[in-house]
């Protein structure tokens, strides 16, 4: 089931966060976000536009949002997404789920453009974006630092006509 995130699913969503935060490169964040902290992510971003979360038997096992591109007002019809999957769930279609889910509620929103960043490599989130018709626009070397190694980030655009 695909609904919408309350302040409650913070935990659940840190959860699934942490993981990648800790453990991989494709967040550039360094430290676990708190509970709180991550409930304040979601009251802020639900201002605006929505955050999804994929629940199966009681549980929260991935979730999706997009924030503003930019902050100038031109950019409004413009946003950032983002899609995380709990890492046991894995390789079950969720990722896709969910993001079929954020995209069709995005363009009935009035949306013109959605980008994805992807640090490299990662082959899942690149057939991902490519799956829901995202073309690569930029690659960009080098530009985030973790784990005492270097990492490009690419970026993906879909453009609704």
């Amino acid at each position: 089931m695909i609904r919408l995130a309350t302040l409650d699913d913070a935990a659940a969503i840190a959860e699934i966060y942490n993981y990648y935060v800790l453990n991989t490169t494709i967040s550039f964040e360094e430290a676990a976000v708190s509970v709180a902290d991550m409930a304040e992510r979601i009251r802020d971003t639900n201002e605006k536009f929505a955050w999804y979360v994929y629940e199966h038997a009681g549980r929260i096992v991935g979730y999706a949002y997009v924030g503003a591109w930019r902050a100038r007002c031109a950019y409004r019809t413009s946003v950032e997404s983002s899609v995380y999957v709990d890492r046991d769930s894995a390789n079950l279609g969720i990722g896709s789920k969910l993001y079929r889910h954020l995209l069709d509620e995005l363009k009935s929103r009035g949306i013109k453009v959605v980008i994805g960043g992807v640090a490299q490599p990662n082959p899942a989130s690149i057939a991902l974006h490519e799956k829901f018709g995202f073309e690569k626009v930029a690659h960009f070397k080098k530009v985030g630092r973790k784990f005492d190694q270097w990492i490009d980030v690419a970026y993906w655009e879909l453009v609704f006509d």
